[in-house]
This record gives C-alpha cells, structure tokens and sequence, in this order.
C-alpha cells in the first residue's frame, strides 16, 4: 500500500500525458490528412495542410482540337519568320537612315539597291522556302516591327508600279501585301507568342 501510493500520482502523470499526446496527434490527422499550424502575415495561427495533388484527364471536344491545331501552326510559323522580320526592320532603320537628306532620286535608289543585293545574298534561298500562311505571318511581323504594310514599303522603296505588281501576285496566291496588325484584337495569339520569344531568345522590338 505504502508503494502504490508512492508510485499512483506518477502513474497518473503518465496516462495524462498519453491521453494529452493521443488527443493531438488526432487534431493533426484528420482523415489521414496531417494539419499544420500557419501564422498569417496579420499574426493570426489557422490550420494548414497540403492537400495530394490530383490529375484530371479528359478528351478534348472537336473546338478545343481545332484550336489547339491552329494555334500550334501559328507558333511554329511564328518561330521560323521572326527573325527575318527583326532583320527586315534593322535594314529598313538602316536605310532610313542612310536616306535622311537625300533629295537626288538616283542617289536614292543607289542606297536602296545596295541594301537590296545584301539581303538577297542573305534570305533570298530561305524566304523562297516559306509557304505561303508563313509568307502571311511574316508580311504581319514587318508591319508589328516597322508600323508599314509591305506594300506601303515596296511603294516607298521601289514605286507604285511594283507595289502593285507584287499585290497582284500575292492577291493570286491568297495573300495580301496590305496586312495589318492587331496585338490586342484578332493577332492576340500571335502577339503571346512574340512576346515569349523575346524572353527566351532575347529579342528586343
């Protein structure tokens, strides 16, 4: 008896303990799920706890594959043409520049045509390798980079006469030397995807 009344309020001590380490290893395994405790940036404690990730697949419906077909042409036409149109930008700076002054027309066109031999030297076998829905997605990254349509370019460098014979010949195979671009309306994708470029690789418009 003299043992047992030594010993009962240790004993005690130890089922307290157990209940007090069973009640909270229950509130922090709930549902198997473990909760931690959180400290808000206001300094309040709430219970936190990662949830295991969960994957959803589906098909995709006839739109979503559309899209998604059209898109991925889009990005890859995108990629291929915009560095001619950056390098069809620092040439026109270029030549912009060379012209600033220069009233006499022969001289003009001199500048011009040595411009020109350069960058048939440089794009000419390339260029002639893009279809057609690139030759469009290119004649739009001119006119994002340099705020002029092709055919206002061709008429300012080489006249109304080959403006308008290169539209004829673009107008026949489905294109047009007059297009526009639209960053915020109906070119939006193709603006996400410039802009993505530019991170990865550098670019600067």
């Amino acid at each position: 008896m003299y043992r047992l009344k030594i010993y009962k309020p240790f004993f005690c001590l130890i089922i307290v303990l157990f209940f007090l380490h069973y009640n909270t290893k229950a509130q922090n395994d709930i549902a198997g799920i473990r909760v931690h405790a959180y400290i808000t940036p206001e300094g309040d404690t709430i219970p936190m706890s990662y949830l295991p990730p969960v994957e959803v697949y589906t098909k995709l419906s006839r739109e979503a594959r559309k899209y998604w077909a059209e898109w991925t042409r889009l990005r890859n036409a995108v990629y291929v043409t915009y560095p001619y149109a950056i390098a069809a930008s620092r040439v026109m700076n270029e030549i912009n520049a060379k012209l600033v002054g220069v009233t006499d027309r022969k001289q003009r066109k001199k500048i011009i045509r040595s411009r020109e031999k350069d960058l048939r030297k440089e794009f000419a076998d390339k260029l002639t390798q893009l279809s057609v829905y690139q030759g469009k997605i290119l004649m739009k990254l001119i006119y994002r980079q340099t705020g002029n349509n092709c055919y206002e370019i061709i008429d300012e460098y080489k006249g109304s006469f080959t403006a308008a014979f290169y539209q004829t010949i673009a107008l026949i195979f489905g294109s047009n030397l007059k297009q526009t671009y639209d960053a915020r309306g109906k070119d939006v994708d193709m603006e996400k995807i410039v802009n993505d470029i530019e991170r990865m690789y550098g670019y600067k418009s």
